[in-house]
């Protein structure tokens, strides 16, 4: 997933820079690898947040099975 949403802000980037400056593809450019980094961190916080329910979700049950 992260793969793609890169590749296609990059193909946004490549297509809206077409008979542009080269500063503002370069300015372009930055704000792409700024949003992967982003989406990065956020994906970290994601697969956190999936282990973290997925403990839980585990310890109800082992609740549930005692009972």
């Amino acid at each position: 997933m992260k793969q793609t949403l890169l590749v296609a802000a990059l193909l946004a980037v490549a297509l809206s820079a077409c008979g542009k400056k080269e500063e503002v593809a370069a300015d372009a450019a930055s704000a792409v690898v700024e949003a992967a980094s982003a989406v990065t961190e956020a994906a970290s916080a994601v697969t956190e947040a999936a282990s973290a329910v997925t403990a839980e979700v585990a310890s109800a049950a082992s609740a549930v099975e005692a009972k």
